[in-house]
């Protein structure tokens, strides 16, 4: 049985729960229910398939469908589904329920009501005329539909063993189907074998490995079926004890809207330049992905990782130049040039040890020198643990965040990431802002530029006063200035003796300043802010500029993806007329969706392709309703024990609303593997 609704996209379970009821049994009412959800592949389900595993929220029944005098959500006899948007693709998935019902929902109405006063006509053809299914494709379809379950509620369906023996055991999953055969499961029966404990968790890891399969292939559908993506990647992460790299893939789909969806995770073990082309073989070869689509990429990651993610994204761009190289949005600009530094990140170690929301904001750097003094004392206190309150990992932790807060190279580095990314936070906040934000953050970047190079250019000046502000803050909390031990151990022998000044110029702030100023340049090429700049097509932005001339240079960027870039020039002065003057009270859309959603931009194809284009940038943000699958992701990530964590189970888990079929994925289990058609 599902727990979602059968509607494609249907938001019932995600962000807005409903009540889900059972396709009626009755022929009659049976074939009005799949009509309406117009679905081809529901016409081909047995009435008993129907019923068993397919549900349909109340979003989709008006009011006067349901029985008012009894309690709760109960629907009346005659009840058929009837509010949708529109018309259902059935490939494409794009079916959602309408906020107003049309002119046409009404006539539908009223003939319903028509029909309801004339004696029903006999129906020679209903879906129940269905071939019986063989034993083995219930069996299989009963084991799937147990493991779906509980791959949706995030429960794993093996857990540690407790006994003599390592590894894992199928309790859950096991304890499902042994509940159904209590029940009296005719299916299960038929195959259980008294002789063996674990006859059902056999076929675990098969069939974890079909639904990974399932799941991906529909995911990589949707990004075919919709063009252009960009490829983001977040911090690798360790399951089953090897390190995993999350993928996820950005597009807008055909109804114009945002999607970012899990892909799942790449192996990250091995040599850097091997490691990047055993990633892009895996994702076209394996995944199926056409990477000659994908039109931006975006990385998060820190410390020792980040040398074989920068190769990676190298080979990426080597190998697809359209893939331009941008930033997440889903981290603030200043951490994620903080966080490329590779070096070995004693911040990275604090951060780890005591996160708060505040290691996410752009002034991030300000707030920890606020706290620094105070959250010393406080490790310090609890370290010493006069009152007994703590036990002893608690007290040792407390002691090694004690002796990263009080080495002054620490210190120093913070003090100056904190000067260095005050020059470039106003700009990265704007560009987590809304659209005029992110046009105004586009034009003042020569500006940031400019004045990173006016600080490289004077680099003893600057260093000056951010060794006197380490120098003061030491002071306070009592830390002594020191060159570190090892590296005076490696001078062993040199006439010249190195003070702690010269030591902290040339190790802490020449390097900082450098690398901020390289990945600033590598972020933010010319293709990525002659895309930024397409901005400039948003109504609210051309009419707020004041300006009738349109910007066809940033445009020109996507000469090689739009459908006619001969009539690019006339195409945009007529979208510029169209916008360039507002009545009083007039509203323009002043977003990228909003402009998408305009029923009249279709006559504009150049454009339209600009923006799709422009949308599926990693660095504008996306709206909380596209953002799920990250948000999943990342409560899968934090909440499930390292020790169950699986790649395929979290890859069905956050994707979990891509709609199963559970027919089509029984045919996939017996063409991945034949030789299990009897299972024992």
């Amino acid at each position: 049985m599902q727990n979602h609704c059968v509607v494609p996209d249907c938001p019932s379970g995600i962000s807005d729960f409903q009540a889900l009821f059972r396709f009626p049994r009755d022929p009659n009412r049976l074939q009005k229910w799949v009509e309406q959800c117009q679905r081809d592949d529901l016409k081909e389900k047995s009435a008993e398939q129907l019923y068993k595993y397919y549900r349909l929220c109340g979003k989709h029944f008006e009011a006067s469908a349901f029985d008012s005098d009894a309690p709760g959500s109960v629907l009346k006899a005659d009840a058929v589904p009837s509010v949708f948007d529109g018309p259902s693709q059935p490939q494409s998935g794009q079916v959602k329920r309408g906020k107003e019902t049309t002119k046409d929902s009404e006539t539908e109405r009223r003939g319903r009501k028509r029909m309801k006063k004339a004696p029903a006509e006999p129906i020679t053809e209903t879906v129940q005329n269905v071939p019986e299914e063989d034993e083995e494709k219930k069996y299989l379809k009963t084991l799937l539909e147990v493991l779906l379950l509980l791959g949706e509620q995030s429960i794993p369906p093996f857990a540690p063993c407790n006994g003599k023996d390592d590894g894992l055991k199928s309790r859950n999953f096991q304890a499902l189907l042994e509940y159904r055969l209590n029940c009296g499961d005719e299916v299960l029966k038929n195959k259980f074998d008294s002789s063996r404990q674990n006859c059902f968790s056999n076929e675990l890891d098969t069939l974890i490995t079909v639904c990974e399969q399932y799941v991906r292939s529909k995911v990589i559908k949707g990004v075919k079926q919709n063009g252009f993506f960009s490829l983001l990647t977040s911090e690798p992460v360790k399951i089953s004890g090897e390190w995993c790299l999350p993928v996820f893939l950005r597009y807008v789909d055909q109804l114009k809207s945002h999607q970012e969806k899990f892909a799942g995770f790449l192996t990250f073990e091995g040599d850097e330049n091997d490691l990047a082309e055993k990633l892009l073989s895996e994702m076209t070869d394996r995944w199926g992905l056409d990477m000659s689509q994908c039109r931006a990429q975006a990385h998060a990651c820190s410390g020792t990782h980040s040398r074989k993610i920068k190769a990676f994204a190298s080979k990426l761009v080597e190998k697809y130049p359209k893939a331009i190289l941008t930033f997440r949005s889903t981290n603030p600009l200043t951490l994620s040039l903080a966080n490329s530094i590779d070096k070995e990140d004693k911040a990275e170690e604090l951060k780890k040890i005591s996160r708060t929301s505040w290691t996410r904001r752009n002034d991030g750097f300000e707030v920890a020198l606020d706290v620094i003094e105070a959250l010393l004392l406080c490790v310090d206190s609890v370290h010493d643990n006069e009152d007994m309150r703590w036990n002893d990992q608690v007290t040792h932790s407390a002691l090694e965040i004690s002796k990263a807060l009080t080495d002054f190279e620490f210190i120093m580095a913070l003090i100056v990431l904190k000067n260095v990314m005050v020059l470039i936070q106003a700009f990265g906040k704007n560009l987590q802002g809304k659209a005029v934000d992110i046009h105004s953050a586009t034009a003042s970047l020569t500006a940031v530029l400019q004045s990173l190079k006016e600080m490289s250019d004077n680099i003893d000046v600057y260093h000056d006063f951010f060794y006197d502000e380490a120098v003061n803050l030491a002071a306070t909390m009592e830390i002594p200035v020191k060159v570190p031990r090892f590296f005076l151990m490696k001078r062993q022998g040199e006439e010249r003796s190195t003070q702690e000044d010269d030591y902290y110029k040339e190790q802490v702030t020449v390097p900082a300043v450098k690398h901020v100023i390289g990945e600033m340049n590598d972020l933010f090429s010319q293709d990525h802010i002659k895309v930024l700049g397409c901005m400039c097509l948003i109504p609210d932005i051309i009419e707020g500029k004041k300006s009738t001339q349109p910007d066809e240079e940033s445009v020109q960027v996507f000469s090689d993806d739009i459908p006619n870039a001969g009539s690019l020039s006339a195409e945009l002065h007529c979208w510029w007329v169209k916008w360039s003057k507002k009545s009083k009270g007039e509203t323009f859309p002043a977003s990228l969706h909003d402009t998408l959603q305009l029923a009249d931009v279709k006559f504009f194809p150049n454009v339209m392709t600009a923006l799709r284009l422009l949308s599926i940038l990693p660095t504008l943000a996306l709206e909380d309703s596209s953002d799920v699958a990250f948000k999943r992701y990342r409560m899968y990530i934090e909440n499930m024990p390292d020790n169950v964590k699986s790649k395929s189970l979290a890859l069905f888990n956050i994707n979990y609303d891509v709609g199963f079929d559970l027919d089509s994925m029984v045919e996939l289990y017996q063409k991945t593997y034949p030789e299990r058609q009897e299972v024992s």
